[in-house]
C-alpha cells in the first residue's frame, strides 16, 4: 500500500484548505489516481488495521441490493438489535435524514439499491390501469455482459442517479465503476467523486478490489488491476495527526485473499472471505465527519 501512503503525503504537501458540507474543513486536491495489481496481493492497508469484516459485510449488503442499515447489522453481527452499530448507523440516525426515513434503519435508495434496482423511467404495466417502475439489475447485467461479450467497453455500474439523490441518506461517493477483460484478467476502475482519504478510501479500495475478485471468480477469469481515480481528494483537518501517525509507519507485505470456491455471487456469506498473512499495524482512531 505504498501508493496509498504516497497519496496521503501528496495531499498534505499540496492540498488547499477548503470548507466542506460537514463544517470540519479539509486539505484537498482535485484529481488523483492509484493502480494496484491484484495479483501482487490484496490491497489492504498494512500501516493501520483494515476493518475487514466491515468491508465484506457492506459489500455483501450492496450485492443484495439492500438499503436497510439494520440488514447490514444482521450480516455483520448476526442480529438486527439496535445496540449493534455499523458504518452506516450515523447516516441512518442523522438529523437531516430521519424525517425522510420510513422505518428504523431506512437509508433510502443508496448504493446497493441502485446496483440492483435502478429505476429506468419506463413503466411495467400490471393491468390496463396499473403500472410500476421498470427496474434494471445493473450488477446481474454486468456479469452477464462480461461472460457473453468480454471485449465490450460498456461494463459499467453507476450509483449516481440524479433523479433520486434526494431519496438517499448520503449521495454516493464512489459513483461509477468500469470493468475490463484483457488476456483473461478482469480489471476494475472506480471513479470516486468525494474521497475521505484517511477513513473512507482504504475501505473503498478494499471493497472494489474484493468486488473484482468476486466477479472474476463468477466469470472464470483471473484478476488484473484495480484502478482508483479520485475527484475531490481530501484529508479532514481533524484527521491530520492520525495521517501523520500512519505515515510514520513502514508498509508491510500485502496479504492474500482466499474465497470459498464453487459459490454463486449471490450466495456468499461473511465467512467465505479470508485474508491470509495479514499482519497490520494497530488501528488508528479518527472520527467520521457526517
Amino acid at each position: 500500500m505504498k501508493q496509498y501512503n504516497e497519496a496521503l503525503q501528496y495531499i498534505l504537501d499540496n492540498g488547499v484548505s477548503k470548507g466542506d458540507r460537514t463544517g470540519v474543513g479539509t486539505r484537498s486536491v482535485f484529481g488523483y489516481q492509484m493502480r494496484f495489481n491484484l495479483q501482487d496481493g490484496f490491497p489492504a492497508t498494512t500501516t493501520k488495521k483494515l476493518a475487514w469484516k466491515a468491508v465484506v459485510s457492506e459489500l455483501l449488503w450492496f450485492l443484495e441490493g439492500s438499503g436497510d442499515e439494520r440488514r447490514l447489522a444482521e450480516i455483520l453481527h448476526g442480529t438486527r438489535d439496535l445496540s449493534k452499530k455499523t458504518i452506516w448507523t450515523a447516516n441512518a440516525e442523522a438529523d437531516y435524514w430521519r424525517p425522510k426515513a420510513t422505518y428504523a434503519g431506512d437509508l433510502g435508495r443508496v448504493y446497493g439499491v441502485q446496483w440492483r434496482q435502478w429505476r429506468s423511467g419506463k413503466k411495467k404495466w400490471i393491468s390496463s390501469s396499473e403500472s410500476e417502475p421498470l427496474v434494471v439489475d445493473q450488477l446481474a447485467n454486468l456479469i452477464e455482459g462480461i461472460k457473453t461479450d468480454p471485449n465490450s467497453r460498456r461494463h459499467i455500474i453507476s450509483a449516481w442517479n440524479p433523479g433520486e439523490l434526494d431519496q438517499m441518506a448520503l449521495p454516493p461517493c464512489h459513483v461509477m465503476s468500469q470493468f475490463d477483460v484483457t488476456d483473461g484478467k478482469l480489471s476494475c476502475q472506480l471513479y470516486q467523486r468525494s474521497c475521505d482519504m484517511f477513513l473512507g478510501v482504504p475501505f473503498n479500495i478494499a471493497s472494489y478490489s474484493l468486488l473484482t475478485h468476486i466477479i472474476a471468480a463468477e466469470c472464470g477469469l483471473k484478476v488484473g488491476d484495480f484502478v482508483w481515480t479520485g475527484g475531490d481528494c481530501h484529508i479532514y483537518n481533524t484527521h491530520v495527526d492520525a495521517v501523520n501517525e500512519q505515515l510514520s509507519r513502514t508498509p508491510k507485505a500485502l496479504p492474500t485473499l482466499f474465497i470459498t470456491a464453487g459459490k454463486k455471487w449471490t450466495d456468499y456469506v461473511l465467512e467465505d472471505f479470508i485474508l491470509d498473512n495479514y499482519n497490520p499495524d494497530p488501528s488508528i482512531k479518527a472520527e467520521m465527519a457526517v
